[in-house]
């Protein structure tokens, strides 16, 4: 009874739309036999992570933000609806947080691509930027803005991610330490809240809006135009691997690498555990370099690995060459074990599309991904990564473990995102990413989701002595949100019960329950 009641609902929901505008609902798999649901999965109900599969009831696919806000505003006017939104971009959430069992999927890609690139002044002074639709991939933008010779100043490893989804969580990479996440390189953003109102917000107009957006996991409004800061783009760069079997001065050297921001432009390190993990780490590594390590790793031994890049400079003649050896004699990598390469910047930037290419060749991309991010205090790393190798198998565990610094004072503290609390004046945190990849068993895959509990839990318990915080969070629970956002969570539920006060969207998150 209660299903067909809902059913009617959408289906009056969509005649109301049909008649204010041209958008089209796709029904749902629900509606048809078990065989069509499998064959349809690979959209709304499906993400890169593969462990939740939560069918809507209905998807919008919009053809303008003003069908979003439409949608938006009928739900949040009718007190009978308990129908929830969730935006979807580019499909790679891992935990099912685009999802939205019996409500309403927005398939942001539907959105007419744009992409505006205005160049303002030149080299420092200038401020160039993009004005680009939310649903538009990062590596449009790059090749958009690479014709003009500007570029975004801050990147995700990924570039096939979509602007929205980025912006709803941080973006990060390598060039965090340098200019912070993507999320603090945005002037203005257009967004329709939970209760369908369109917004132009930016640091001085509707601000309260703007920072909540920033980090919210979807929770206030959706975003659907960003306008993001660009600078002039190198065309070279020198990437740099070096090898390590200490892991305090693998981290010693992270952290005097981001200290040379005037000569280093990305700073990244992962940890090697056993032969596979050895050689699957160097996929993206060009092959033309005649790349073959001498290292062979030993049983029950942990090796690291820093990688960083120089990028040359439009506005100076930089020496790549001399700028990496003056850089080099000052590190304590293990003697011969540095391997460099000189590439194009789209090639370095794109370096996780060849990783990608040789995963789905062997089957390992489209398989469940049970991913742990973590934010962790320079203070507690070494015991994470103890922590890490305790609740792991590392002979057998498929994927990279990354870890790398990033630097406090580069986050703007008015956003919605989290780090963990500031300890002292200590400014440097570390980001370390568990990327498994499990082809394996349901029974495998729920010991996988054991361990990253169970590590979570550790790491984030308010009275242990690691301080960590997850990134891209996963919780079920409120009283777990509340002590994920600590200080912070009075201000989160505020700005929720001012721009989604019926908690219409992101309800995967489960953060609040619909009203």
């Amino acid at each position: 009874m209660e299903f067909a009641l809902f059913c009617t609902r959408i289906n009056f929901i969509g005649l109301l739309l049909a008649l204010l505008s041209p958008c089209k609902f796709i029904q749902s798999p629900m509606d048809f036999a078990p065989l069509n649901l499998l064959q349809t999965t690979n959209s709304a109900s499906l993400d890169f992570g593969r462990i939740y599969f939560n069918s809507p009831s209905a998807v919008l696919r919009p053809h303008s933000p003003k069908e979003i806000s439409l949608l938006l505003g009928f739900l949040s006017a009718s007190s009978f609806s308990k129908v929830t939104v969730a935006a979807r971009g580019a499909g790679h959430s891992i935990h099912g947080q685009a999802q939205a069992l019996n409500g309403i999927v927005i398939e942001m890609e539907s959105l007419p691509p744009s992409i505006e690139i205005h160049r303002i002044g030149e080299g420092e002074c200038g401020s160039s930027y993009a004005d680009v639709s939310g649903g538009t991939l990062w590596v449009e933008l790059l090749k958009e803005s690479l014709k003009e010779g500007l570029a975004p100043r801050s990147w995700t490893d990924y570039l096939y991610l979509s602007i929205g989804g980025t912006l709803s969580n941080a973006g990060i990479s390598g060039q965090t330490f340098k200019f912070g996440p993507q999320i603090s390189n945005i002037l203005q953003l257009d967004v329709v809240t939970g209760t369908g109102e369109l917004v132009t917000c930016s640091p001085h107009r509707s601000p309260e809006l703007f920072y909540a957006v920033l980090g919210g996991l979807g929770q206030f409004g959706i975003i659907t135009k960003a306008r993001i800061l660009l600078q002039e783009a190198p065309q070279k760069v020198k990437w740099v691997r070096a090898f390590y079997d200490n892991f305090e001065v693998f981290i010693e050297d992270q952290e005097f690498l981001v200290g040379m921001a005037d000569m280093v432009d990305y700073v990244e390190g992962f940890m090697v555990l056993n032969e596979d993990s050895f050689h699957g780490s160097f996929i993206a590594f060009p092959a033309n370099l005649g790349f073959i390590p001498q290292l062979q790793p030993r049983d029950s031994h942990v090796y690291y690995c820093i990688e960083f890049a120089v990028y040359d400079q439009p506005d100076k003649a930089t020496h790549l060459d001399q700028v990496v050896e003056e850089i080099s004699r000052k590190l304590r990598f293990m003697p011969s074990l540095i391997y460099s390469v000189e590439v194009s910047y789209f090639d370095f930037l794109n370096r996780v599309r060849m990783e990608e290419q040789n995963l789905r060749g062997s089957g390992l991309w489209d398989v469940s991904h049970p991913w742990l991010n973590m934010f962790v205090p320079k203070a507690g790393i070494s015991q994470f990564k103890d922590l890490l190798l305790d609740n792991i198998t590392p002979s057998t565990f498929k994927g990279p473990i990354l870890i790398y610094p990033i630097l406090r004072d580069k986050w703007d503290p008015n956003t919605s995102a989290v780090l963990p609390d500031w300890k002292g004046s200590e400014n440097i945190e570390y980001t370390v990413g568990m990327l498994r990849s499990a082809s394996c068993s349901q029974q495998c895959l729920e010991d996988f989701m054991g361990q990253n509990r169970q590590i979570t839990a550790k790491a984030t318990d308010p009275a242990g002595t690691i301080g960590a915080k997850q990134y891209l969070p996963h919780y079920t629970k409120e009283e777990q949100w509340r002590v994920h956002f600590g200080c912070k969570w009075q201000q989160f539920v505020a700005r929720k019960s001012a721009f989604d006060p019926l908690n219409i969207l992101a309800p995967a998150q489960a953060i609040f329950k619909r009203k």
